[in-house]
């Protein structure tokens, strides 16, 4: 059973930043939240990291990573991780910056309703990179959340979790 952590921004910034390449020596700063995914063994496997928010614009930037090989993509995961965002925050477009080598990732967010616009150089002279966009109203379309409501707010889930 996974375990989410709503208090320690720092720690699982910092636990996200060290496994993404550009991000490990400047990290996200400190106008930021994060969602810590931990493990049975009370293990920091994976995390969300909420930063760049533009209240006027009603958008916020999100990067996450995990470690290898483990399972955190769960249904409770994709609803927490993206209820934040979205209900907490009350954002109407998430974004997320992914290699455009990454083509796992981008299949997984394509899977979200992620609109995806590859941009040039990136990530420096030759590396592209894809700018993953997804509004409020293309989340509550995803089938996920058809299925199983994950766009609709529960408080009582987020205290659980």
């Amino acid at each position: 059973m996974l375990r989410y952590v709503f208090d320690q921004d720092q720690l699982v910034a910092n636990f996200v930043a060290q496994m993404i390449p550009h991000c490990r020596e400047r990290g996200f700063g400190t106008a930021m939240r994060a969602i810590g995914v931990v493990d049975n063994d009370n293990e920091l496997i994976a995390g969300m990291v909420y930063h760049n928010l533009d209240p006027e614009a009603g958008v916020i930037e999100m990067s996450g990573a995990a470690l290898p090989g483990r399972i955190w993509i769960t249904r409770m995961s994709l609803r927490v991780l993206w209820q934040f965002p979205f209900l907490q925050c009350r954002a109407q477009m998430v974004l997320m910056r992914v290699r455009a080598s990454d083509e796992r990732l981008l299949r997984q967010l394509a899977a979200l309703n992620y609109t995806l616009t590859r941009v040039p150089r990136m990530y420096g002279r030759h590396a592209d990179g894809v700018l993953c966009l997804l509004t409020d109203d293309d989340w509550a379309a995803n089938k996920f959340c058809q299925k199983y409501g994950h766009h609709l707010n529960d408080p009582e889930l987020l205290e659980a979790a």
